[in-house]
């Protein structure tokens, strides 16, 4: 084999292993998401309450193996924390959400706060760290606010 197709072939490895360990890294990972506060409407019709201090808005679908790996840590989450509250959503039955959202994988998880703000979002599965840290950043977002 020519050095130049030996060449090629460890650029492409490298630059493959070089992405996937990026994609890994930040898989589950919850972000600050941008808040526009035109949502509301669409929230309370997948399930969010007013006054709730954080929802976990879970969107899912059906053959995700992540999703129940994901609904599982959510729903812990919710009977052990105060104040949380966790629902689902199948992503298949609700497209319009789903594009309004940019919802482009499952699981995406939203945190919700009180008036309907989506404050934290994370695609793939997240770690029980990641969610409880995010859920304790909204929770002190909700304490201190006036």
């Amino acid at each position: 084999m020519p050095l130049v197709s030996l060449l090629t072939v460890a650029v492409a490895l490298s630059a493959a292993t070089g992405l996937g360990l990026a994609w890994k890294r930040r898989n589950g990972d919850f972000r600050e998401a941008a808040v526009t506060g035109t949502e509301t409407e669409t929230l309370r019709r997948l399930g969010w309450t007013p006054g709730t201090p954080v929802t976990l808005l879970q969107f899912s679908s059906a053959f995700c193996a992540p999703c129940r790996a994901t609904r599982v840590l959510c729903e812990q989450a919710s009977s052990t924390i105060d104040g949380v509250r966790h629902v689902e959503v199948d992503a298949e039955s609700h497209l319009d959400a789903v594009r309004s959202l940019d919802i482009m994988r499952t699981p995406t998880v939203l945190l919700v706060d009180a008036r309907g703000s989506i404050v934290r979002r994370a695609s793939g599965q997240p770690t029980k760290a990641q969610l409880v840290g995010a859920i304790s950043l909204v929770n002190n977002q909700f304490t201190t606010a006036p």
